[in-house]
């Protein structure tokens, strides 16, 4: 009887601990300092903050903004060198080039972002790590409260890297970006 009591508390234990789930793609800890470094990279570079150099914006679409800026450039966190999408997300529907222009604080939604970090980072998605800042730098989060910087939606039927898959070196371009 002793051993059928000490099995039943042993199932019980079992149901009533903590279930361990596996770790996130995306949103630790580590990721969220790791995108503070490209937030603070992006201001003394002049790409973010109230004096971030301003292009004439151009018409955009979900999920990003009803109009957006993209730069492309370089940049070095930790010691690696990598490449450097930053995209402005401006809204509301409605708003142009001209308003945007005249009060870019008050169009700005969001800033999306895409490093690409050391070779072995994600191999599986050419090691593009994704970050979506609300307009102050900190971080963006999805409906369940993640995080969005990091591995964004690995394996994500929906998401940064599912949307950006599709592409050449997960890059969009437009008409009005040349290389």
């Amino acid at each position: 009887m002793k051993k059928l009591i000490a099995a039943g508390a042993l199932a019980l234990g079992m149901l009533g601990a903590p279930v361990i789930a596996q770790d996130s793609p995306f949103g630790t800890d580590a990721d969220a300092d790791y995108a503070a470094l490209v937030w603070d990279v992006m201001v003394s570079s002049g790409f973010a903050g109230e004096n971030g150099v301003m292009t004439v914006p151009y018409d955009g679409a979900p999920p990003h903004g009803m109009m957006l800026e993209t730069f492309y450039t370089k940049a070095t966190i930790k010691g690696h060198t990598g490449d450097l999408v930053i995209k402005r997300n401006y809204g509301p529907e409605g708003v142009d080039g001209s308003m945007i222009l005249a009060d870019p604080a008050k169009h700005l939604g969001a800033v999306t972002v895409m490093f690409r970090r050391e070779a072995g980072y994600d191999a599986d998605n050419a090691n593009w790590f994704w970050i979506k800042f609300l307009p102050d730098g900190s971080l963006d989060k999805n409906p369940k409260g993640m995080r969005l910087a990091g591995r964004v939606a690995k394996g994500a039927d929906v998401g940064c890297i599912a949307c950006h898959s599709n592409e050449d070196d997960y890059l969009f371009t437009t008409d009005h970006i040349t290389q």
